[in-house]
This record gives structure tokens, sequence and C-alpha cells, in this order.
């Protein structure tokens, strides 16, 4: 009778949660809009930009730094400290695997993402027009590089390991949490400037798959569907067997923000 209790006495996730699902589709689709403005900008030949910079490795660098800083407005925008700002769906399910966010939340989240990327990528084609289709830009779509794909499967499983590593360090730390969005920024900057080589720099499949959609480009897609997962889930099964903790599934914890993940944990959930 005490445990039916406690369940009714739980807050009913997914209910009234639906403007953390809009937000996650609307920071994947503004992330989308920033990669594919700023491919046109850098890659497309009849670009100034393009013509006064010929070296591609200043060319990444540039679009690096500009996917970084895109990537640490978002989350610590309002909305990112609402949402946790996910954008990726490989995120949200480390998380779901740490116990940090509801299933059925999850499943919205993810949901939300894929649309959010896919609307993104065709608002950027509405504002950009051919440019963003050119074959240099082709929509920013992620393939492997001239090494191959298992080359592209290692580096991809490698950077989302990486990443959610960091995150999963930095973001249960009392002292440092507050700079996790630097950290997450700092690596796209990174992976950006010198891991895209290899496999087009993805790390996320809805980012992945909005760019194939909006190109009908399907090159290799289960390199991004399977290795970004697996790095991320296998970062957060390492940072419990550690005995790791985590506190939120947010990337920044606002405390004036309503926090869904907070209440998911503090309705019974556990590490």
């Amino acid at each position: 009778m005490a445990s039916v209790a406690a369940d009714r006495a739980r807050p009913s996730v997914a209910v009234g949660h639906w403007a953390e699902y809009l937000i996650e589709a609307a920071l994947l689709g503004l992330f989308m809009v920033s990669a594919c403005g700023f491919a046109v900008l850098l890659d497309h030949p009849g670009s100034p930009a393009y013509r006064a910079i010929p070296d591609p490795f200043v060319r990444r660098l540039l679009i690096g730094l500009a996917m970084g800083g895109t990537a640490i407005s978002l989350i610590y925008s309002p909305w990112g400290r609402r949402s946790g700002a996910h954008f990726n769906p490989a995120a949200t399910l480390a998380f779901l695997r740490l116990g940090r966010i509801a299933p059925r939340d999850a499943a919205w989240y993810v949901g939300a993402q894929f649309a959010g990327g896919l609307g993104g990528v065709l608002l950027a084609a509405a504002l950009l027009g051919a440019p963003l289709a050119h074959e240099k830009v082709r929509y920013a779509v992620t393939r492997p590089g001239p090494s191959g794909l298992a080359s592209a499967w290692l580096a991809e499983l490698a950077i989302a390991f990486v990443l959610m590593s960091v995150v999963l360090r930095v973001s249960s730390h009392p002292r440092y949490g507050r700079l996790t969005g630097l950290c997450v920024g700092a690596l796209v900057a990174a992976y950006i400037t010198l891991e895209a080589p290899l496999s087009g720099m993805s790390m996320n499949p809805a980012r992945t798959f909005a760019s194939a959609m909006a190109a009908g480009d399907w090159t290799a897609l289960w390199i991004y569907f399977t290795a970004p997962p697996l790095g991320m889930l296998a970062a957060a099964e390492l940072h419990v067997r550690l005995g790791g903790r985590l506190f939120c599934a947010k990337l920044d914890h606002d405390p004036t923000k309503r926090c869904i993940h907070c209440e998911y944990r503090q309705a019974g959930s556990r590490h």
C-alpha cells in the first residue's frame, strides 16, 4: 500500500513538458541554420570568404569556431537552460541510461530533435536558396572522408565518447559545473577543425539525418546512427562503473528555470 501511495504522489512525467520538447526541436533547428549558413559562407566557391581564404584548414577552423560558439550560445540561452540543451539523440540516450530523464521524455526529446534538425535545414534552404544545394556545400551533409568507412566509424565513436565523458565529469563537479557548455563548445570547434576530414564530424544522428534528407544523400548513414550513440552510452556506462555521479541531465542547471529532469530524479529514479 505504501508503494502505491508513493507512486500516486510522484509527478506525472511528460505531462506539461511540451515546452521542453519544442525547445529541443528549436535548438537543433537553430544549430542547423547556423551550420548551413557558415557552410555556404566558407565552402561555396562563389563566396567572397571562400575566395579570400583558400586554405581548407583555415576555413574549417573558422567554421569550427563559429559552430562551437553557436553551441555555447544555445546551451547558455534561456531555452537551453530550460530543456537542458541536449539537441542530440545520442546525448539524450546517455542521460536515459544514467536515469536522469524519464523514458517518455527521452522518446519525445529524440523525436523533437529529428524534426527540429530537418526543419532547420529546410528553413536554411528557403533562406539561402541554390548556394546551399551546391555540390561543395550539399546542405552541410556529413560523409566519410578518404580514409574510409572504418576510420569514419571509429572517429565518430571516439569523439562522442570523449565529449560525453567530459560533459559527465565537468557537469557533476560542484565548482566547475557551469563550465560544461564552454567545454562542449571548445570540443565542437576542435572536432570540426581536426576530425571533420575523417567523418565530416557529426556526433549527432539527428544532425546527419537532417542534412541527408534535404540533400537526398544517404551515404554511410549507418555510421552516424550507430557510432555516436554507442560512444556516448559507453561514456555513461564507464561513468557509472567508476562511481561517478550526475545531478541533472541539463548541461547548465539554472535554478531559476523549471527542470523536468530533477523532477524525474526526485520521483524515484536511481543513478
